[in-house]
């Protein structure tokens, strides 16, 4: 695949930055430069803004019907469909993972992700509210207004459908800016929502760095609201920016450290697949990776040699291989970032069971590894990863075990891995995350909402829930007499 110079698409027009800057673009399997794209900055962001307030404010979109919304969503989703094996392969390039996961999983999900908010657009409405006094009082939920979007890297094709999709279908206008490390997917993600007639400003896309023009969006004034995906540290910085200048709205959907709890009685080798599916997938690359792995201490190390043999068979290499089954790490920042965790790891005590150490001379690869002899109170069992690191501890009691499982500053998600299902409900309850997944690993459905508690952040992406963080709701009092 040839792939093509990147530019700013603002208003429907595809333009250069203003100061005239580009930055490369480099592929992650073969360390090789795949391309180069415009970088936004502040000047191109008050453009697009300016763009996306008309375009709420006087243009076509905002007189126009929420059906027709529907529709325009709905013809994108169809194009997305028909460009499928374009976009896989642009993705794999751009971000390293696999072509089975973007073909197989990422782009099902971001087609059914624009499918289902398409057919919610003309299905968002207020209600009827019995008031005392002679009066008719009503709500109606009205779009935010402009929004600002800022994705990450790790799923870039799927992040822009999953806000995107909400965003479009109540009737806000978009300002987006893609991760510097991986725009490809999101630029030709705007092609489409032009070809399937968006009107122009509706949708603005900025490539660029997260100092410059992700900081603009932020702090714009007139942007109403932001929406953020991406690690904590960042997001901490976003909502202060948020707060700068108009006290904008915010949404974060941050970093995790999920537990992933197996149990005796469970299926084990479910729970390895599990497990394999919780902490490699995407490279371990997943905001709710399932990366301390406790085990009920009677078949600890029954588990982990049955997870040494899965690993250990697991195909590391070349991402537009069919056969490979884990790719390469996003850049060298993330590859040389996870080689210094797994070295801590070392040196604090916890023992390599398997991988460890770079997986090829070239190109940002790992191998697959698992620890052992982890403490709780460790880095790595501690800090968010972002790779192919798993961290097994034992457990004896569910008592001790719902504490430590709750001993971390996130609270994304969790993975549970028990026939009892009483006990499976206890501790769903118990446990402080925004999503359980029970005797399953790394599910996720259009329908479903998707957020965390503590640091994970706040707001809730997809489902009916994210239709809140993209409408305002305006209470009317009509007097009767």
């Amino acid at each position: 695949m040839t792939v093509k110079p990147g530019k700013l698409f603002i208003n429907n027009e595809w333009v250069d930055a203003q100061s005239g800057k580009r930055f490369d673009l480099i592929n992650p399997a073969t360390e090789a430069k795949l391309t180069d794209v415009a970088e936004a900055d502040k000047a191109d962001v008050d453009v697009a803004v300016r763009a996306a307030r008309r375009a709420f404010e006087s243009g076509p979109w905002h007189t126009m019907s929420a059906r027709d919304r529907g529709r325009i969503m709905m013809k994108a989703a169809n194009l997305l469909d028909k460009y499928k094996d374009e976009f896989a392969e642009l993705e794999t390039l751009n971000n390293g993972k696999p072509i089975g996961e973007t073909k197989n999983v990422d782009l099902p999900l971001s087609i059914q992700c624009l499918e289902y908010y398409a057919g919610l657009a003309d299905k968002i409405h207020g209600d009827t509210i019995p008031v005392d006094g002679n009066f008719f009082n009503y709500t109606v939920r009205e779009p935010a207004g402009v929004v600002g979007q800022i994705i990450p890297w790790n799923f870039p094709l799927l992040m822009a459908a999953w806000k995107l999709g909400p965003a479009l279908s109540t009737g806000c206008t978009v300002v987006m800016k893609p991760a510097e490390q991986t725009p490809l997917t999101a630029l030709r993600l705007a092609e489409v929502f032009q070809e399937a007639g968006l009107p122009a400003g509706v949708l603005n896309m900025l490539p660029g760095f997260g100092p410059t023009a992700g900081a603009a969006i932020a702090r714009h004034p007139d942007v109403d609201k932001v929406a953020f995906t991406g690690s904590t540290e960042v997001g901490k910085i976003v909502m202060e920016m948020a707060a700068q200048t108009n006290l904008k709205r915010v949404s974060l959907e941050l970093g995790g450290k999920a537990p992933n709890i197996i149990f005796a009685d469970s299926d084990l080798d479910a729970a390895v697949n599990g497990i394999m599916r919780g902490i490699f997938f995407n490279q371990g690359e997943v905001c709710c990776a399932g990366s301390r792995l406790f085990v009920e201490e009677k078949i600890h190390d029954q588990l982990l040699s049955k997870l040494q043999a899965s690993v250990e068979k697991l195909v590391v290499g070349n991402p537009l291989d069919p056969k490979t089954q884990m790719g390469a790490q996003v850049s060298e920042e993330q590859f040389r970032k996870i080689l210094g965790y797994i070295e801590t790891g070392k040196q604090q005590g916890a023992k390599v069971v398997t991988g460890g150490a770079p997986a090829a001379n070239k190109g940002y690869f790992i191998k697959p590894t698992v620890f052992s002899n982890v403490k709780d109170e460790m880095r790595i069992a501690q800090e968010e990863i972002f790779g192919p690191v798993v961290c097994a501890m034992s457990f004896k009691d569910t008592d001790d075990l719902v504490k430590r499982a709750n001993n971390t500053v996130y609270g994304l998600s969790a993975g549970i891995w028990t026939r009892d299902i009483g006990k499976a409900h206890r501790l769903a309850r118990d446990i402080k995350a925004g999503t359980i997944w029970v005797n399953c690993y790394n599910c996720f459905d259009a329908a479903s909402p998707f957020g965390g508690f503590k640091q994970s952040g706040f707001g809730r992406e997809l489902g009916k829930y994210a239709l809140e963080l993209y409408t305002q709701v305006k209470s009317v009092w009509v007097a009767l007499d």
